[in-house]
């Protein structure tokens, strides 16, 4: 199998010192319980990437966690990247919660993000949702999170330092609007300009995937559909990632 076909399969090995960075921290900040069975260091850079090393090795004795030194070969073995240095974790699954007005935060930024296509497209969307200060999302319950290993690396690490809620959509939206948040999707159909749109917190922002965009039972739930104007005359769309990107950091300078 090539690792283009690769990228759809299920997989929970982190691959590189940012997603596994990014995934330490979050278990020691009570944020992500994804176990690590296995941490697996190319012999060939120990030397040249001692600090690492040795960062890794001292995490590995804190969290009892195996640390091994493998060959190049046995690396790639079980990776789907190429980006991964030398540094991969053998991980298990991470417990994403279903929603409920205790877990939720009660006054936030959240972003639902429904039927994206491609887990790099969903990676890329997390991480910049991650840089505008989002402070969770909410999922349906079949997500990209299968393929685990490759969302780390797309969204450097961030889909691993988010709070994630998995579960319906429709009662999660209903839950929200009950805790006093507004909803607000990307579109085009009855919307208003994104700077127009009232998008302080409590305030959740639903963007759909390219082809289906946000479905009708979700919209129904909306407060407000709003869209990204363009420079010129433009009949395409931006991919979800470019609009969550866009909107996510509309809503962080309408916060700020």
């Amino acid at each position: 199998m090539i690792k283009e076909e690769k990228r759809f399969v299920a997989s929970n090995v982190m691959e590189g010192m940012t997603s596994l960075s990014a995934l330490i921290a979050a278990k020691a900040a009570g944020i992500n319980d994804r176990p690590i069975y296995e941490i697996w260091f190319d012999r060939a850079k120990k030397e040249k990437k001692a600090r690492e090393f040795a960062f890794l090795a001292a995490k590995s004795r804190e969290l009892d966690i195996p640390l091994s030194l493998k060959d190049k070969e046995q690396i790639e073995e079980l990776c789907i990247g190429n980006t991964h240095g030398g540094v991969i974790a053998i991980c298990g699954e991470r417990t994403l919660p279903s929603p409920t007005a205790q877990n939720l935060p009660k006054k936030g930024f959240l972003c639902y993000l429904e039927g994206l296509e491609d887990p790099y497209n969903f990676g890329y969307a997390l991480r910049s949702l991650y840089a505008a200060g989002c402070d969770g999302i909410l999922l349906g319950e079949r997500n990209w999170f299968t393929a685990a290993g490759v969302v780390a690396r797309a969204s450097a690490g961030a889909s691993e330092a988010f709070p994630v809620f998995a579960g319906d959509p429709l009662t999660a939206l209903a839950t929200l609007k009950e805790l006093g948040y507004r909803i607000v999707a990307a579109g085009i159909r009855d919307s208003v300009s994104m700077y127009e749109a009232d998008l302080k917190k409590p305030l959740v922002l639903v963007v759909g995937g390219e082809k289906r965009g946000v479905s009708r039972e979700v919209l129904s739930l909306c407060d407000q559909t709003v869209r990204i104007d363009y420079g010129r005359e433009f009949r395409g769309s931006l991919s979800a990632a470019s609009a969550a990107t866009v909107l996510g950091f509309e809503v962080l300078h309408q916060n700020s």
